[in-house]
């Protein structure tokens, strides 16, 4: 069946069109051609003309053109419409035409240098040209990197490599470093938060270090559709950039559907798993024998969904090894092997994370299915342009999660198609990273006597601040490095860890070694590789028999189960300098500095298919700290008072009274100290937590009005229960306050409002605050010392707060679900309050507070 018949069936099905929200089609465009600059070097026309390409299209021309005149160009184009054309030809010119030159092209990941590597071998065969091109990388052999060094004239790289293998050594690099004329950087939407700050000091030292050696290289960039591709290569590079986005590359029709699972429990708001509602419409294409791409969101979704559709498609008599998974983890010629496959034709279905985003030759796929929102327009627009990558016709399929977020796009197709791409946000002059970088600088070079590195004015307040901890010593008027140490190597540009966990499988055989299968960054560790843990890779399923975290080496096994995991965690935030703080009416809103300290408990299994939880288990692993900003929303008494009388207000912290911490500990002593759920005992200094079997609040306790707590406080009232199990039992029942659900809706908005991806915040719910003595929800930065997000936050709330407000009003379930305020359920204990009328409530008195206040203060 061709992509056209199966479109044409999918509008024929009554049971598919009821779930779809939106089906956008946009027609074929016509290429756009232009001539070749007249100053390009003769020979490279004549090298595409033996390829079948006779003109380039407009913004190749442009970009070309803007490069010649020696102009820094950046280039966004959408997916597949031949950017690197755009840097290629320019570069080429100049080695062509320059015997001394050099060029660095710089990528993301190291699969997309591979893929440019093969693409320049073509060239210089076609060209006969004495241009040696290399790849210089982790993956470089030790024996080959010398060669590299003296002989390439055209380096492929990473950021990371640049950081840690070539400018700590750039002596070594000298007559590379003279003949610096041209640096590529592709795919610059990828440098954004904390990578993209790390990355701008990068090219901070990379351009000192060329100043050095007499060299002033011309920046060539490209980027996909963000909203500030101008602003932010300008940011990257700190110089001015010409910006050429004219698109004269063809389309076929493409169609775009948005898909909302279906509703199991309407007053639940419950909807059918978006897993499974992938897993239905991958297998439908595979059986029309449509290529297809399936995102997933994280690695666990990404191999859970490639065991469903692998199973189904062999349950109708398909090939499960035409199915493959992509990742983060997988090995490199493991990945290799895939993209070959997905070439060549031999892999008919992909799922993978957005490892395969960026724009690695994966060949000409038909079909995209996004599980789930990617958690920004720009990521999702090059996700469905994967597919499509000729004038073809194609579809995307975006289906929706019960996340807040995915429901109110879903809800609001034209919200997503009428605006535009998010910002690139990054914050160079962070400074956590910034002074990690200027370690960096100074080991490469002595700083001068005030020079500059950054945007900051006090660069030798900090070089004096290193000093003052030995690590470099002022001569004369310039900073020398002194310590021993190599500050690259522990320094990471991405959110993975410097030293990741090793995933290694013990063999069947007591003779065999144990068998390296992955990697994994370690801060992602603590909810993936703990002991106990089922973890997936391609598919195969491994239980975590022991993590060694000092090491970093996990140990896992091969074994049969038909469930998998799930870890939880334990997060408290507190306030540790103020920035701004304002007060407007009955509200308290700040952003500053905070600590959040973070801590993985425990886990459930949980029965694949089915999803029903099956048991739990306990983790005992490091606590993680993180030193961030955060914006911060707290509620005055008179308005929480006026909540209260009306019977609105459920999130006050809990008075146990006067007799509670005796009692307390005797529950605990009765225990033996002991968890009376799972056994586990109170360890490092942590006390166990004591649980009311009947809630206290139940029991109508008011302190000096009556002694109601006598009865609530009860010993066989209480049970001692771990941090995990409490966790667990409180989830259960989704014992939610209405600050509780404001905090989840707003953490699930802010993300689409602040155009920043939805794991780049987090959320937290305090019943009194210690900085505000008042309840106070928090949205954090979850980057070291931030990146402006919190700042955005406290500048945006009125406009967060309504679209709350519409959320709120539209949803259309009862007492809560994923979709608004988060889960309910419809036990006794949460039965208790309507957790969505109340966090209505909170909302509306804030946006009434905020109303009066607006209106009482003069233009």
């Amino acid at each position: 069946m061709s992509l056209d018949a199966l479109l044409h069936e999918l509008r024929l099905d009554a049971g598919f069109l009821r779930n779809v929200t939106a089906w956008r089609e946009a027609p074929p465009r016509p290429p756009r051609y232009a001539p070749y600059p007249a100053k390009l070097d003769w020979r490279l026309p004549m090298a595409l003309q033996q390829r079948g390409i006779y003109l380039p299209y407009v913004h190749q021309a442009q970009a070309v053109a803007a490069a010649l005149a020696g102009d820094h160009v950046v280039t966004v184009t959408p997916t597949a419409s031949g950017k690197t054309l755009c840097y290629n030809l320019p570069a080429l010119h100049i080695l062509l035409n320059e015997p001394r030159a050099r060029a660095l092209y710089l990528f993301p990941t190291k699969a997309l240098a591979q893929d440019q590597l093969v693409e320049l071998h073509g060239w210089v065969e076609s060209l006969q040209a004495d241009i040696r091109v290399a790849v210089y990388d982790g993956d470089t052999p030790q024996a080959q990197r010398k060669r590299i060094r003296e002989g390439a004239r055209l380096v492929l790289s990473n950021p990371d490599m640049l950081h840690t293998g070539i400018l700590p050594h750039h002596p070594q690099w000298s007559e590379f470093w003279r003949g610096l004329r041209v640096v590529v950087i592709d795919e610059i939407h990828a440098y954004r938060g904390v990578f993209g700050s790390h990355m701008a000091n990068v090219l901070r030292r990379l351009r000192r270090i060329a100043r050095f050696y007499g060299a002033d290289p011309q920046f060539l960039l490209t980027s996909a559709t963000i909203a500030n591709p101008q602003e932010h290569a300008q940011r990257l590079v700190e110089a001015p950039v010409t910006l050429v986005n004219d698109n004269g590359a063809p389309t076929g029709a493409r169609h775009f559907l948005f898909y909302n699972p279906p509703l199991i429990d309407p007053d639940l708001g419950l909807r059918r798993s978006s897993l499974l509602e992938a897993e239905r419409i991958g297998l439908r294409l595979l059986q029309a024998r449509v290529q297809t791409i399936l995102f997933a969101r994280s690695r666990l979704r990404t191999e859970l969904l490639l065991t469903y559709l692998r199973e189904a498609y062999r349950q109708q008599g398909g090939d499960p090894a035409a199915v493959r998974g992509y990742r983060g983890g997988y090995l490199a010629a493991e990945r290799r092997t895939i993209e070959a496959g997905l070439r060549e034709g031999a892999i008919e279905a992909v799922v993978a994370t957005n490892a395969l985003e960026l724009g690695i030759d994966i060949g000409h796929l038909q079909a995209a299915v996004l599980t789930g929102f990617p958690g920004t327009i720009a990521s999702t627009w090059q996700q469905t342009g994967r597919a499509g990558r000729r004038q073809d016709a194609s579809m995307a399929v975006l289906i929706a999660s019960a996340e807040a977020l995915d429901q109110y796009l879903i809800q609001h197709p034209d919200f997503f198609f009428g605006r535009s791409p998010e910002h690139a946000l990054t914050n160079p002059d962070n400074l956590v990273i910034l002074v990690n970088h200027l370690r960096c600088a100074a080991f490469e070079l002595p700083f001068g006597a005030d020079e500059p590195f950054g945007g900051v004015a006090f660069t030798d307040e900090l070089l004096r601040m290193l000093a003052s901890e030995g690590e470099v010593q002022q001569i004369d008027d310039r900073w020398y490095w002194m310590d021993s140490a190599y500050p690259a190597q522990s320094v990471s540009l991405r959110t993975a860890s410097a030293d990741p966990v090793v995933i290694m499988a013990q063999p069947a055989a007591a003779e065999e070694g144990p068998r390296t299968i992955g990697e994994l960054e370690r801060e992602a560790a603590p909810m993936l590789l703990y002991e106990g843990a089922v973890y997936l890779h391609e598919g195969q399923t491994y239980l975590v028999n022991r993590l060694d975290w000092d090491k970093g080496h996990a140990y896992v096994q091969p074994v049969e189960v038909d469930y998998y995991t799930e870890s939880t965690s334990t997060t408290d935030v507190e306030v540790l300098a103020t920035h701004q703080q304002v007060v407007e009416g009955d509200l308290v809103k700040g952003y500053g500095d905070v600590e959040v300290r973070s801590q993985t408990s425990g886990y459930r299994r949980v029965k694949r298919w089915t999803h029903e939880t099956l048991g739990y288990g306990e983790v005992d692993l490091p606590e993680s700290v993180l030193q961030t900003s955060a914006y911060w929303l707290s509620f005055a008494e008179p308005l929480v008072d006026a909540l209260r009388q009306r019977g609105l207000w459920q999130s006050d912290p809990n008075d146990y009274g006067p007799n509670w911490p005796e009692q307390r500990d005797l529950a605990r002593a009765r225990d033996g100290y002991r968890c009376t759920q799972c056994g586990a005992s109170e360890r490092n200094g942590r006390q166990h937590d004591v649980h009311h079997v009947r809630p206290f609040r139940s029991f109508g306790y008011r302190r000096g009005l009556n002694l109601a707590y006598l009865e609530a406080n009860r010993l066989d009232n209480l049970r001692t229960l771990c941090r995990t199990c409490h966790q667990r039992l409180e989830t259960g029942s989704r014992l939610r306050s209405g600050l509780a659900g404001l905090a989840y809706l707003l953490g699930n908005l802010a993300p689409l409002h602040l155009m920043c991806d939805p794991s780049d915040l987090g959320a937290y719910a305090d019943p009194q605050s210690a900085h505000t003595a008042l309840p106070t929800l928090l949205l954090y930065d979850r980057v070291p010392a931030g990146i402006g997000l919190a700042e955005r936050l406290f500048e945006i709330q009125p406009l967060l707060l309504q679209a709350a407000a519409e959320v709120l009003a539209l949803c259309p379930c009862v007492r809560g679900c994923p979709a608004c305020i988060g889960p309910t359920s419809d036990t006794a204990e949460a039965l208790e309050w309507d957790t969505k009328e109340l966090t209505r409530a909170l909302l509306a008195a804030a946006l009434a507070g905020m109303e009066a206040t607006a209106t009482a203060t003069p233009d």
